[in-house]
């Protein structure tokens, strides 16, 4: 009775009531390019949704919908870009969690603040992140890989993509958390720290699914657990490492976000033909395929997520006394 009783008065008094979307400061939204920002390298898991995501929102919109990728400084040079951004709706990103939640602690002299710099938009995905072996490491279980790990101190040697990325705040964590000691060897990037994991130059990977998996078909990995608090849908047989370790958690989420203060009509409209687009059996067949599980939010939620996980891993990389390696 009060809302309708609202409408009634207003629309007596000659306010027009707009459809969320439909007009946004005297203008329909969206009337010209949107731009997409991705700040990583063509190619990646974040690029590939973003593309996707892309070329249904062109379809829904009716207006170019442009991916650029602004690449550098593990994707803060992008993401700044967005935050300096007219709020408007016309320039947002995809981007992962760690920016908005761990560079400010791994990164000195920042440009931005991760949460209160942005715009929540939705909540996009998380990514499978898995903890595989080499399969010349005797062990088939988390609990048998901690055991060997104590017997053979400092024998362990594990890759990841550079100082300050998941994987070695993964690893740094686990060794902390279980006591072990293991040798840490950064590369520049995923892509060459996956492959002397398989040749067996490097022993343990904490990793996205989207490189790990297909090596763990072909028997040249052994997939031990996965970090997340839950076992995947997409793995269901499979053990978190937190079921060893308890406590341990690391997941990795993808979301939109703009400049901080764009108005709630058109983040709420982003919102919905976002999350609307990443249940298309299409896409969530495609992303299930790269071991990513999409997700959905309200704004609000993914604020609080975002907040949340600031606050923890800034504790943690303190703790660790982790830094960062810009690249």
């Amino acid at each position: 009775m009060i809302k309708s009783t609202r409408r009634a008065v207003l629309a007596g008094a000659g306010v027009t009531l707009m459809a969320p979307w439909t007009r946004v400061f005297g203008q329909a939204y969206p009337e010209r390019n949107i731009t997409l920002v991705v700040p990583f390298a063509a190619g990646g898991s974040t690029d590939i949704l973003a593309r996707i995501v892309a070329g249904h929102l062109q379809q829904s919109f009716g207006q170019p919908v442009v991916i650029e990728n602004r690449t550098g400084a593990s994707g803060n040079i992008g993401t700044a870009t967005v935050a300096r951004a007219a709020p408007d709706g016309y320039t947002f990103l995809f981007n992962t969690m760690s920016v908005h939640t761990m560079n400010h602690a791994l990164f000195a002299n920042m440009t931005f603040d991760g949460v209160t710099d942005f715009s929540p938009i939705a909540l996009l995905a998380y990514v499978l992140n898995t903890m595989v072996i080499h399969p010349s490491v005797p062990a088939k279980t988390v609990k048998e890989f901690i055991d060997y790990a104590k017997a053979n101190p400092g024998k362990i040697a594990y890759a990841s993509a550079g100082p300050g990325s998941t994987n070695h705040l993964c690893a740094a964590l686990f060794e902390k958390m279980t006591g072990i000691q293991m040798v840490h060897v950064p590369y520049r990037g995923g892509a060459p720290a996956v492959a002397d994991t398989v040749s067996g130059q490097t022993q343990l990977f904490f990793t996205a699914g989207t490189q790990s998996l297909e090596h763990v078909k072909a028997g040249k990995l052994r997939l031990l657990a996965v970090t997340e608090a839950k076992r995947s849908s997409l793995l269901p047989d499979v053990p978190t490492v937190g079921e060893t370790v308890p406590g341990y958690e690391m997941a990795v989420w993808y979301g939109a976000f703009g400049p901080a203060g764009m108005p709630k009509p058109i983040v709420d409209r982003l919102n919905a033909e976002i999350s609307r687009i990443l249940f298309l059996p299409d896409v969530k067949s495609r992303m299930d395929g790269i071991a990513v599980e999409v997700a959905k939010s309200t704004p609000e939620e993914l604020g609080v997520l975002t907040r949340k996980d600031a606050d923890k891993w800034g504790k943690i990389i303190k703790d660790l006394g982790v830094t960062g390696q810009a690249g």
